[in-house]
């Protein structure tokens, strides 16, 4: 069984400890500022810091290295330079929010991507979780972590926004949230640019201008901050389909073999007697002669 100890029991620390010990990880322990930690390497397969980013390098500095042990830093910002002189170094990062640790735990199992890198043994790890790994070279990471700042803390930051300008006319925040989910939705659905609609994504200048004179002069920058990333959305172009394959040539039929010609049908021959006309109309006058048509009783 794989063993794990976790340095920091804030909301990340705690987050993973649940989520491991689930999973049948071995969790020894979740050690915060009071304890030593100068051994805590010792005895474990795996460490994992779950510290703020500008204390790792600290942290890491005051662990003595185990040559078995792998110590792993959960920072979607730094690379692996940052744990010092430890031989096996890994990072492991969930693009997940974890803003408690029975939340947090639910969301590192439910499937979510993490990025990697260093030691393979936080690869087995992300797959016991049910997780899907991605290797982010060391280049990439300040895009990478930037891309996750913007779809996590930005939009946070833009639904304030929301909930100032909500205020402002006595609405609450929660009047707007199956809005924002359903955009959200919609983009996991179709794509951003395909999501996109309001007066922005169709150009109407009017009542952008119209919104820039009602809302308080302090939202203005974020406001048009919006509507100029919703243009610059609206009027990208689409990537290029793939080419599809030509389709072969459909087969020539064969000419199908003339009709033979059908014999001329003679002529029925003229009614006579009681079928011809005369036989019809000499009936007619016995019948009313009779009494029977026209008395309007059929007795």
């Amino acid at each position: 069984m794989t063993s794990v100890r976790i340095i920091g029991p804030g909301r990340a620390g705690l987050s993973f400890a649940r989520a491991l010990a689930a999973v049948g990880i071995e969790v020894r322990g979740v050690l915060g500022r009071a304890d030593e930690i100068g051994s805590a390497a010792a005895g474990v397969d795996l460490l994992l810091l779950a510290v703020p980013d500008r204390a790792i390098a600290a942290v890491a500095s005051v662990i003595r290295p185990e040559a078995s042990t792998v110590v792993a830093h959960c920072s979607g910002a730094l690379g692996l330079d940052v744990l010092g002189a430890h031989e096996r170094v890994a990072l492991l990062h969930p693009l997940s929010t974890l803003p408690d640790p029975f939340i947090g735990a639910g969301r590192l199992r439910s499937g979510g991507y993490f990025a990697v890198a260093g030691d393979q043994l936080v690869t087995d790890i992300v797959t016991a979780l049910g997780g899907r790994p991605v290797a982010i070279p060391p280049e990439a990471r300040p895009l990478y972590h930037a891309a996750a700042c913007v779809a996590s803390n930005h939009l946070v930051a833009l639904l304030g926004q929301v909930e100032r300008i909500a205020a402002s006319i006595g609405l609450p925040l929660e009047a707007f949230l199956p809005l924002a989910r359903g955009a959200l939705d919609d983009v996991g659905l179709l794509g951003p640019k395909a999501a996109l609609t309001g007066p922005a994504a169709r150009g109407d200048v009017f009542t952008l201008e119209r919104h820039r004179r009602a809302v308080d002069p302090a939202e203005l920058a974020g406001y048009d901050a919006g509507v100029a990333l919703a243009r610059r959305l609206a009027t990208s172009e689409l990537p290029e389909p793939p080419e599809l394959p030509e389709l072969p040539e459909p087969p020539e039929l064969p000419e199908l073999p003339e009709l033979p010609e059908l014999p001329e049908l003679p002529e029925p021959p003229e009614p006579t007697g009681a079928c011809s006309v005369e036989g019809h109309r000499e009936r007619a006058v016995d019948a009313e002669l009779a009494g029977i048509v026209g008395t309007g009783s059929w007795r």
